[in-house]
């Protein structure tokens, strides 16, 4: 999986706190869902405890009773993510099943979540504890959303184990992190179209 292609997610509350347990599910998940907001409109570098606090309409004391410092609060929130996966498509068709993930991964990267994910990047390659939580928690569950549909393609004979392993599996979610992260190229439906038809497909059933 590429780093471009797992998000944060809201709608998980943090997993981690100073003490090591949630507080309130309710309060933490307005809280994760305010570290998202504050991460895609004012970046890495804008994510204060209080902005964060503002955001989820809460005390600053709140944030600080649950979490020391941003990072710390990311940790929770990253590893919160571990816990929510996301919903696979089930169309009884592998091209189906790709158009709609690659669909799905198309509006996480133009929302709220790309955008803070977006933001958070930077901080994730250079600090290992935020890279292994990433790992854990965002990565893991696009991975898992991948692995599940390709193994289903395999059960029904659509393709071989093989090429569900294989890197023609992730030329799709590859050209459209590269697209979003580097190049600004177009990212729409008619690229995941020519993504799936033009060269997912195609390799997957060479193998």
């Amino acid at each position: 999986m590429t780093v471009g292609e797992g998000f944060l997610r809201s709608d998980g509350a943090p997993a981690r706190t100073r003490s090591g347990r949630r507080l309130d599910p309710a309060r933490d998940r307005a809280i994760a869902a305010a570290v998202l907001e504050v991460l895609g409109r004012e970046g890495y570098a804008g994510l204060t405890m209080d902005a964060v606090a503002l955001a989820a309409g809460v005390g600053k004391a709140t944030i600080y009773r649950r979490w020391s410092s941003k990072a710390e609060l990311l940790l929770g929130v990253l590893d919160g993510s571990v816990e929510d996966d996301l919903p696979v498509p089930d169309t009884g068709d592998l091209r189906e099943d790709l158009v709609a993930l690659l669909t799905t991964t198309l509006e996480l990267m133009d929302g709220p979540s790309g955008r803070a994910t977006r933001s958070l990047l930077a901080a994730v390659v250079g600090d290992p504890a935020l890279a292994e939580a990433y790992r854990r928690g965002p990565l893991a569950s696009w991975g898992r959303a991948w692995a599940t549909v390709l193994d289903r393609a395999v059960c029904r004979g659509e393709i071989s184990a093989e090429a569900a392993a294989s890197a023609a599996a992730e030329v799709g979610p590859a050209v459209l992190t590269v697209r979003w992260l580097v190049t600004g190229g177009p990212l729409d439906a008619d690229v995941v179209t020519e993504l799936v038809d033009g060269a997912m497909m195609p390799l997957l059933r060479a193998r």
